[in-house]
């Protein structure tokens, strides 16, 4: 079992989504106030109203919701210098680097996130894990 983990947005989409087989794997990883970033609850206030269509009041439930069940990392200057520093190391595009910066910068070990290599070692110290493999 990982210790201290990182949520990317689409994980955080599924979990809060219909029933499917994706939301029953995404939900249980938000036991034991998982760790996300400011970017994770911008992306996903614009999912909620732009894809879902959810009214102001209700995206602003959501975030409340996500901002007391996991630990929120600041996107900071120190946090744009290691996404640099990960994109020019690894290729990744401008926002899966800051993301994995924050999880980096959050001592996370384990970054669950859909979209990347599975079992990837960033840095020799944060794995990236699809939980859907």
């Amino acid at each position: 079992m990982p210790g201290r983990i990182f949520i990317d947005t689409n994980i955080v989409i599924y979990a809060l989504g219909q029933a499917s087989t994706k939301a029953h794997l995404a939900a249980p990883l938000f036991v034991g106030s998982p760790s996300i970033s400011t970017q994770v609850l911008s992306e996903t206030a614009n999912v909620a109203s732009k894809r879902l269509g959810l009214p102001v009041s209700e995206t602003r439930k959501l975030i409340t919701l996500l901002e007391a069940m996991c630990r929120v990392e600041i996107i900071s200057l120190a946090t744009i210098h290691t996404a640099l520093d990960i994109r020019e190391r690894y290729g990744f595009s401008w926002y899966d680097s800051l993301i994995i910066a924050a999880a980096l910068e959050s001592g996370c070990d384990t970054h669950y996130f859909e979209d990347m290599q599975n079992s990837q070692f960033i840095n020799g110290r944060l794995r990236i894990v699809n939980p859907f493999v």
